[in-house]
C-alpha cells in the first residue's frame, strides 16, 4: 500500500472534528483541498474511509484504523520535535569522572544514544579511583565524579564546600568464594571461612565492608595480596587465592569461570552517587541533563540480573 503518511493527519482531523469544514479550518486549508485529500487517501488505499452525514462526518472502520495510524504518526512527531528542541537548547562539554564498573556498565553503553538526543552536548569520561576523582573534582577539572560508598558509611562522609550528592544506585555486595570451596552455601560464617581474604585498595568502598565484618563478627580478617581491579580479584579467586567481596554492578558482563557468586546476609549494598558542585543559580546547564541521564540509566540498571 502506497500512500502519502500526510494525508492520514488530514483524515486524523476530520475524526477529531466531525467534519470536513471544522477541519479545513483547523489545519488553515480550504474544505475543497481537504475533501481533495480524503479522496486520494481513498484510492491509495482502497477502501471508503468516511460517510458525509447530515450531522457531519464518520469515518467507516477503514476510516478509523487509518486514523490511529495518523495519531501514531502524530505523537512520533511530536516526540521527534521535543527532543531536537531539548537537545539544540543543551550544548557544551561536561567532564565525567567515574569508576571502572559504573562507566563500563551504566555509561558507556548509553553514550550513542546520547549523542543523538543531544548532538550539541560533548561527555569526557575520566576513569579513576576515589583520591584522583576527588582531586579533579575540587580543582574544577571535572564537572561532576560518580563515587562509590558503603551504605553504612555513606551519611558520615563530608563534601567540600559547595558541593552537593546525588544518589544514582543501590545494589548488594556479593561474596565470592573459589567453586565448591564451601561445603554450603546456607548459613555462611563470615568470619570462619576456611580460605583467606583479599585485600583491596583502602579507598574503595569494599574495604569499609572489611572493616565492618571485623566489628561485627569479631574475627580477626586478615588479607593477601591486593587489588584494584574486579577482574585481578576474580582471577585470584579462581585461583584458590581467597575470598573477595564484590559489587554486583561490578560482575556484569565479566566471565565468572572458577568462581562461585552468594549472596550472603549481612554483607550490606554499595551506594553510589553523582558529586558535583551545586548549579541552582542558573535553571539548567549541560551538568545537570548529564546527571539526569545518569540517574535514569542507572534507575533502568537491574542489579539482580548483573551476575
Amino acid at each position: 500500500m502506497d500512500m502519502d503518511p500526510r494525508r492520514l493527519l488530514v483524515l486524523l482531523a476530520v475524526a477529531r472534528t466531525g467534519g470536513v469544514l471544522a477541519a479545513a479550518d483547523e489545519l488553515r486549508l480550504t474544505p475543497s483541498a481537504v475533501s481533495q485529500q480524503i479522496t486520494k487517501l481513498e484510492r491509495e488505499t482502497g477502501h471508503s474511509l468516511m460517510v458525509r452525514t447530515p450531522k457531519g462526518s464518520v469515518l467507516t472502520p477503514a476510516g478509523l484504523a487509518m486514523a490511529e495510524a495518523g495519531e501514531e504518526i502524530e505523537r512520533a512527531l511530536s516526540v521527534a520535535r521535543t527532543r531536537m528542541e531539548s537537545g539544540a537548547n543543551i550544548s557544551g562539554v561536561v567532564r565525567l569522572g567515574g569508576f571502572t564498573s559504573f562507566v563500563r556498565t551504566v555509561v558507556i553503553p548509553r553514550l550513542p544514544e546520547w549523542r543523538s538526543q543531544y548532538p550539541q552536548l560533548q561527555i569526557h569520561i575520566v576513569e579513576d579511583d576515589f583520591p584522583a576523582l576527588m582531586r579533579l573534582l575540587r580543582q574544577r577539572q571535572l564537572d561532576a565524579v560518580v563515587v562509590e560508598h558503603d551504605s553504612t558509611t555513606a551519611g558520615q562522609l563530608s563534601l567540600g564546600a559547595g558541593m552537593i550528592e546525588e544518589p544514582l544506585l543501590d545494589e548488594p555486595w556479593r561474596l565470592v568464594v573459589p567453586s565448591g570451596a564451601l561445603l554450603t552455601t546456607e548459613n555462611v560464617d563470615l568470619g570462619r571461612l576456611p580460605v583467606p581474604w583479599l585485600g583491596v585498595n583502602s579507598s574503595a568502598a569494599n574495604s569499609a565492608v572489611l572493616g565492618r565484618l571485623r566489628h561485627s563478627t569479631g574475627a580477626t580478617i586478615e588479607t593477601v595480596h591486593q587489588y584494584q581491579e574486579t577482574l585481578t580479584a576474580l582471577a585470584l579467586v579462581a585461583a584458590g587465592e581467597g575470598v573477595a567481596i564484590v559489587p554486583t554492578l561490578a560482575l556484569a558482563g565479566v566471565a565468572h569461570e572458577g568462581v562461585d557468586i552468594l549472596d550472603v546476609p549481612g554483607l550490606g549494598t554499595r551506594r553510589i552517587v553523582l558529586r558535583r558542585f551545586d548549579g541552582r543559580r542558573r535553571s539548567s546547564t549541560p551538568v545537570d541533563t548529564v546527571a539526569r541521564l545518569l540517574r535514569e540509566s542507572a534507575a533502568a540498571f537491574d542489579t539482580r540480573s548483573a551476575s
